[in-house]
């Protein structure tokens, strides 16, 4: 009830008293007189002690608006209201000490200054399931978190597989329109390995070294862990062996080289693990390796699987000695995978890093349906590897091709003397395993450069193929056990162009739109939300594990975090305030 309300109120009650005691019979009029003044004095003095009342409140409130504004149209008819500016809500970021890798994006090259592009291949998908956990929890990620190519390499774009083992993997190449600018081109470049069933897999010593600290008591952490890796130990056999190592304050084995057939022997030494204690990494995988080395399997799968939130408690000359320990392991054929868990404390960019340079592969585990994607479906690409130190290198043809830009593998890029040099690290793939890049193209007919054309660079034509090719693509790799690299080469033709791209392809241009997007790219010009969703439902093809259609949902999820954070930003840039 407002001040004006309440005046009209105490009126009406004055006059209700009066009315009544008119009305009264039995009482002189002297003696009806003085006792109508009696209460109409009462009910004054009462009524003047509400008004009062209301106006402390009316000052509180006000008080209480200059610390805490609201939207004008509450108070634009105020005659003390003023206009007052608002800075505007920044994109979000978690309020949390998680820990990623700030990269900046691969930029537009001019062929005739850089004809040549070479980086490592990669196929973790970590980012996109850490991705998913934000946008779930009702966030936006940080840039950080987002990597391009483990975004795209997600999902299964049904690429053709090699017929046999002679040569591990085969290569697969398209053109098309680049959905978000009718004026580029995009080249999509895709590798899928041999894939070796899992009852050939061979014989594994598999060493899980797992982080029981303080920071792993979550729901999402061990307990999510424990479960992950029953599922995996139920896959194996008698021939396979299974240690577990733990680290805390202090690391220690908590079971010693097991027959992979003995699942309850392994299922109850992980059932026993709680979570307490500060984190000792680099001791607890000092102890995983040499327990790996002592059961070495040659000619097997020989892996240590680290899993943990990623927060060790140790300083930067410490993980660059553990990243050199770890590189040097791997010369002795023991590989090292990282299973990401949890929130708050999570170090994305030591859990890759470090299972980069183990010669294995990260993912992160949000959820039991990721943890049976990774460690069931994909256990042959995960575990064996078939080619190690794989590069690309790419040439564009300048006669056809102007500007080129990568989309994603920042961290990956090679210099381009390092594709031919076998001493070089790179990327591995797994048995059945696919890796998928894009180029985004401006061809010479294009109307619009990025960048103007130079005036003393010329191309020269050589040969009459120079007119045809866009690009030859050139890989290396390693077989197991081998030290020495084979070339593969194949060349992209402009009569691809002619082709009607797959399902597939449009799909992953939809997936590298949105991870570009969530980094804030400068190149989709006014590619939308609303445009990917199309793209990407029109594209879904069959999906039988229906992971496409969860990224669906995340599009629209991020539609409505994106549309929240515009309203928020409308109504701060329209708040007035009281003096």
């Amino acid at each position: 009830m407002n001040l004006h309300t309440k005046q009209i109120a105490a009126m009406s009650v004055a006059l209700t008293l009066l009315l009544s005691m008119i009305g009264c019979t039995g009482s002189s009029p002297q003696a009806t007189k003085n006792e109508e003044e009696k209460q109409i004095k009462k009910t004054q003095q009462l009524a003047i002690k509400d008004i009062q009342q209301d106006q402390r409140i009316v000052s509180n409130e006000a008080q209480q608006l200059v610390s805490q504004p609201m939207p004008s149209q509450q108070f634009s008819r105020h005659k003390m209201a003023q206009p007052m500016n608002i800075m505007p809500i920044p994109h979000p970021t978690p309020t949390t000490s998680e820990k990623y890798q700030q990269l900046d994006e691969n930029g537009v090259k001019q062929v005739s200054n850089a004809p040549l592009s070479t980086f490592s291949i990669d196929v973790d998908t970590g980012s996109y399931a850490n991705v998913r956990r934000f946008i779930d929890q009702g966030q936006l990620p940080p840039k950080g978190a987002v990597r391009v190519e483990e975004m795209l390499n997600y999902f299964d774009y049904h690429q053709l597989a090699p017929q046999n083992n002679t040569q591990p993997f085969s290569v697969n190449t398209e053109l098309m329109t680049a959905p978000w600018n009718s004026d580029r081109q995009l080249l999509k470049i895709g590798l899928k390995g041999y894939d070796v069933p899992k009852d050939q897999l061979g014989n594994a010593n598999l060493v899980f070294l797992l982080d029981v600290s303080g920071s792993m008591n979550s729901a999402r952490k061990l307990p999510l862990l424990k479960q992950s890796l029953k599922m995996l130990t139920k896959q194996l056999d008698a021939d396979d062996r299974v240690s577990i190592v733990v680290y805390a304050g202090a690391a220690g084995m908590v079971l010693k080289p097991t027959p992979g057939n003995e699942y309850s022997t392994i299922s109850n030494a992980l059932n026993k693990l709680s979570a307490g204690g500060s984190t000792n990494g680099a001791q607890g995988i000092e102890l995983a390796y040499n327990l790996a080395s002592e059961n070495f399997i040659k000619d097997g799968i020989n892996r240590v699987i680290l899993a943990t939130d990623g927060d060790f408690n140790v300083g930067l000359n410490n993980v660059e000695q553990l990243k050199e320990f770890v590189k040097q392991k791997r010369k002795q054929g023991i590989a090292l995978t990282t299973l990401g868990f949890g929130q708050g404390n999570y170090n994305d960019h030591l859990m890759e890093q470090i299972a980069d340079v183990g010669n294995g592969n990260y993912a992160y585990i949000d959820n039991i349906n990721e943890a049976r994607k990774v460690l069931v479906d994909e256990l042959s690409s995960t575990l064996n590897t078939i080619a190690h130190d794989v590069k690309i290198q790419v040439e564009f043809n300048p006669n056809l091709v102007s500007e080129y830009r990568l989309i994603g593998y920042e961290n990956r890029a090679l210099a381009n003397e390092d594709f031919n040099n076998d001493k070089v690290d790179a990327g591995e793939i797994g048995a059945g395993h696919q890796v998928t890049a894009l180029y985004e193209l401006t061809l010479n007919n294009a109307q619009q450069s990025t960048v103007d054309t130079l005036k003393y660079q010329t191309p020269q034509i050589s040969t009459n193929s120079s007119l045809s090719e866009i690009a030859q693509i050139k890989l290396r790799y390693k077989l197991p056990n081998q030290q020495q690299s084979k070339l593969i080469s194949q060349v992209v033709n402009k009569d691809q162009l002619n082709t009607s791209p797959s399902q597939h392809f449009k799909f992953a241009s939809a997936v590298a739109a949105f991870s570009q997007s969530l980094r804030g790219t400068k190149y989709l010009k006014d590619y939308s939300i609303d445009d990917m969703i199309i793209l990407a439902q029109e594209n879904k093809g069959q999906d039988n594990f229906g992971y496409r259609s969860e990224f669906i949902q995340m599009l629209r999820s991020a539609k409505d975090l994106e549309t929240q954070l515009t309203t928020t930003k409308d109504l701060s840039s329209s708040v007035q305030i009281i003096n």
